[in-house]
């Protein structure tokens, strides 16, 4: 802008110069995660091994498997499951992307696929809320869902530390694995991530939302991580 005034005679000097180095840079703070397979095992273990709420149990192993942010897990409603079809509908009203689907129907969602190993998890969560709203309601109330804190303090309790672990570490975890295990391509897994995937020209694109790719994902992951789990 002020280079334009300078140009066509507006302003002498830019004093915007003056401001380089007065304001530090943004830190990004990235989700502790774990990256060794061998430990992700031991997560998993751990886990199942948990001796607090069942719903907490059975909320950090879906986490894990279907990395969604903490929030579109937390306040997952039963209408949003469908047990027939192994598909999870969540509104786009509720993902943290959403800003880029501005043109998206109300009626809009993010398919989830659901693993065989899920479906088992979501059977056993059933039989505890399943005449309720909220998968995973909270302890108070059953008209609330669980609150943020819920699951990172059960992470604490098993000894996992905030410099060590954080539930929105599973995002990253999976995105590491998932490449470098199994192979897949970006484009599905960023999409199973809740993410715009972008093409050459900038412009997002869908390829019927990859399901098929999807389906195969997140299947491939579950059987991953029974491996990990099974592994001593």
């Amino acid at each position: 802008v002020f280079m334009y005034a300078i140009a066509t005679g507006r302003a002498e000097r830019n004093p915007a110069a003056d401001l380089k180095g007065a304001i530090p840079p943004a830190i990004v703070k990235h989700m502790s995660t774990i990256t060794d397979p061998e430990q992700v095992g031991e997560l998993l273990r751990a886990i199942s091994r948990y001796h607090g709420s069942p719903l907490t149990k059975y909320a950090l192993q879906l986490a894990i498997h279907v990395f969604l942010r903490s929030g579109e897990l937390r306040l997952a409603e039963w209408t949003e499951i469908d047990f027939e079809k192994a598909e999870w509908r969540i509104p786009i009203s509720r993902m943290k992307g959403k800003k880029r689907d501005k043109e998206a129907s109300p009626s809009a969602y993010h398919l989830v696929p659901i693993a065989k190993q899920v479906l088992v998890i979501l059977g056993e969560i059933h039989a505890l809320t399943g005449h309720g709203k909220y998968l995973f309601p909270g302890l108070r109330s059953t008209t609330r869902p669980m609150s943020d804190a819920t699951l990172t303090n059960a992470l604490r309790r098993m000894g996992y530390g905030q410099e060590e672990l954080h539930v929105h570490g599973f995002r990253a975890m999976a995105r590491t694995w998932i490449r470098q295990e199994l192979s897949f391509d970006a484009e599905p897994l960023e999409r199973q991530r809740g993410h715009a995937v972008r093409g050459p020209l900038g412009a997002a694109y869908n390829r019927a939302d990859f399901v098929e790719e999807r389906k195969k994902m997140m299947q491939a992951w579950a059987y991953y991580l029974e491996g990990l789990e099974a592994r001593r």
